[in-house]
């Protein structure tokens, strides 16, 4: 899932200067999970900027929802008519739901509530880990299914570097070696002949390095 978490109130109260009315626009999604941006979310920080405002000594409407996705144009028309009602939107959904919002609604100024860190998941609660950088070309089935581009600080794909000590990375004590993660899970499985395999050069064009990327599926268009 995505996971983000909430920027502060006094940022959020700053990008509002001036705003008489605002909507504060939640999502069932991802953010939800990792309890940023849903419905107990966008309560909270509704109330929490109303307290702002009045302290200011400022009259602003502040309105709340929650749509199921910020990325779907169908969930996004739900909100068609409460756009009127409002100057502006801080959207607690991921960067794309925001980014998606304000190509929705051009008129409007939409604010991001909260900061879109990673791909990852859950921990245990309230812990949430990077797990994926979506590179476009997946090496899962040769690595044991652990991932050197995320877990290695060096993004290195044939084998440790000269920094990693007793099974941590040289970043941080606290931080476990990406491959020394890779070689205990491909000995546990019998595979780890395949650790002496050579991993060719990544082509890094179905990364962020070819720009921004587009998935088109012929068969699902209509």
């Amino acid at each position: 899932m995505i996971v983000a978490e909430r920027k502060s109130i006094e940022e959020i109260v700053e990008q509002l200067a001036g705003v008489r009315s605002v909507l504060v626009l939640g999502c069932n999604e991802c953010v939800t999970v990792c309890e940023a941006g849903g419905k107990k979310e966008v309560g909270l920080l509704a109330s929490a900027l109303r307290m702002v405002f009045l302290q200011q000594g400022r009259e602003v409407n502040v309105g709340e929802r929650t749509i199921e996705r910020q990325c779907d144009t169908e969930y996004l028309e739900e909100v068609r008519d409460m756009m009127d009602s409002f100057e502006a939107v801080v959207s607690l959904a991921c960067g794309v739901g925001i980014q998606f919002t304000a190509e929705r609604y051009p008129s409007k100024p939409v604010y991001p509530g909260v900061n879109t860190c990673f791909m990852g998941a859950a921990l245990e609660r309230g812990v949430w880990a990077e797990r994926c950088q979506g590179c476009g070309s997946c090496i899962l089935a040769v690595t044991g299914a652990v991932c050197p581009i995320t877990r290695c600080a060096k993004r290195l794909l044939n084998g440790p570097c000269g920094g990693s000590t007793s099974g941590k990375c040289e970043i941080s004590k606290d931080v476990e070696c990406a491959w020394q993660l890779i070689i205990d899970r491909l000995k546990a499985l019998g595979r780890l002949e395949e650790y002496e395999r050579l991993s060719p050069i990544k082509d890094w064009s179905t990364d962020r390095a070819g720009g921004p990327r587009k998935i088109i599926r012929e068969d699902l268009r209509s």
